[in-house]
This record gives C-alpha cells, structure tokens and sequence, in this order.
C-alpha cells in the first residue's frame, strides 16, 4: 500500500531532487552523502574577521549543497530540514564536543524579518530544530534557544563586501526579554544554514555576550565584552575558499 501511494503521490505531486534534479525522490541517495557522509571542519573566512566565534561546518557551500540549502529556504522544500538538520547536528558536535555541564543550546542566527516573511519560514530555526532532535536521538542533550531576534532594521546582504556586511550587521541583533535566562546552565552554540564573510556570526556572538561578559573588558577573543558562552558556532555549509585556507 505504501509504495502503491508514493506511485501515485509521485505523478500528482512531482518530486524531484533538491540536490541534482533526479526524479521521484526529495534527495538522492548521492546528494546525501555529500551532506552527511563527511566530518564537519573547522572553517575559517578570509579575512577572518575579529570577533568570529570558533566555527564547525558539515560541508561545503557548492553544487548539490548549495542546491539543497536554496531549495529549502528560497523554494520552500522543507522535507529537506530533516536532512539539513543532521548534517548541522554533526557541525555541532565537533564544535562543542561533549557537553559535561548542562545541555547543548543551539541558538539560531535570526534572518530579516522581511525575508522570514517573503519565504513563510525561519530556515535557520527549522534546521536547528531538526539538528537539536538528531542529537537528542543520538543521546546527546540538546535545545533550541531561539533567543535572538533584529532590533533594527538591515540593508540586503547580497552584493556587500565583508567589510560593508559587518557594518551593516553591527549591532542589529539583541537577545530577546528572558533570553538570557534560557541561556544560563548549558553550553551555547550558534548556529546557521550558511556562513560566508562571517558578519553574521560575529554579530550574533556579540548579541548573546550580555551577561555573559567577562570582568574587566577583553573576552576569549581579544573583544571587549566577549563571553565565552558563544566561543564556539557551527553550519550546515560554508564557502571553498573557508575550507582550503585549513589544509595545511
């Protein structure tokens, strides 16, 4: 009866895959392995900008991948969360380690409002929920805090080089009324679908630095006020060149 169903689901409703295109399946067997079948590294832009957090991607940003992450968030495809989710939940394991005090808080990178909006879904979130459930089900305890949101408003990305995409980020972010007590007791990761430039990280571990701030100004990365809660982020993808400069 089941197979009988997808059959015929299959030709009202066509399928494809969110990676290459192949037919009657949301992803092939091959683009999953691209996904899942790696170990998240460390990635690192260039220029690295100060104040980026110590950050763990699954895979990189490039042909089945990057089909994949536009499918989910631009074309609404979100059976792909479920897979997305697991290969974060892997960047997040090698970012974060095993967590000895408390659980894993998996803080979602908020997007502009407006592109919530437009798309009908918060990526990011959807993803760190399924990466907080894939971890939770390998038995590692794991949350999503999605304690971060914008308090202003922001240019679009596109087109902005490093430089001018961390001026207009800086100081967009602020943690939500009560975040921070969602904060106290486990080991915060950030959390995205992508990183590029790492503006975005950056500003969001200034956000969750709060309280948080260590005494006397400098924090683990030589920024004043930088807490050490939010030294470590992971991805689902990041760019080539973010790999490379971490070969040798």
């Amino acid at each position: 009866m089941r197979g009988w169903w997808q059959e015929i689901s299959g030709l009202v409703l066509p399928v494809a895959c969110g990676g290459c295109g192949s037919p009657r399946t949301a992803l092939c067997e091959r683009c999953a392995a691209v996904l899942l079948d790696v170990r998240a590294r460390r990635v690192r832009p260039a220029p690295e900008p100060a104040g980026l957090p110590v950050v763990y991607a699954a895979a990189v940003y490039e042909d089945a991948v990057r089909a994949v992450l536009l499918a989910h968030k631009e074309r609404g495809a979100l059976g792909l969360a479920g897979v997305l989710g697991q290969a974060l939940a892997g960047a997040v394991r090698e970012a974060a380690g095993v967590p000895r005090d408390g659980p894993l808080l998996l803080v979602p990178v908020p997007s502009a409002r407006r592109a919530v909006r437009a798309r009908g879904h918060d990526a990011a979130r959807r993803i760190a929920l399924a990466a907080a459930g894939e971890l939770r089900r390998t038995g590692t305890d794991a949350r999503v805090a999605a304690v971060l949101r914008q308090r202003r408003a922001v240019a679009d990305q596109s087109g902005l080089s490093a430089r001018q995409r961390l001026a207009n980020l800086s100081g967009a972010l602020e943690v939500t009324a009560g975040g921070d007590r969602l904060l106290e007791g486990g080991r915060v990761v950030l959390v995205d679908d992508l990183m590029t430039t790492g503006a975005s990280l950056v500003e969001a571990a200034r956000a969750v630095s709060g309280p948080g701030r260590m005494a006397g100004g400098a924090g683990a990365q030589g920024i004043p006020g930088f807490a050490r809660r939010s030294s470590v982020a992971a991805v689902v993808a990041s760019t080539p060149a973010s790999f490379e400069i971490n070969r040798n």
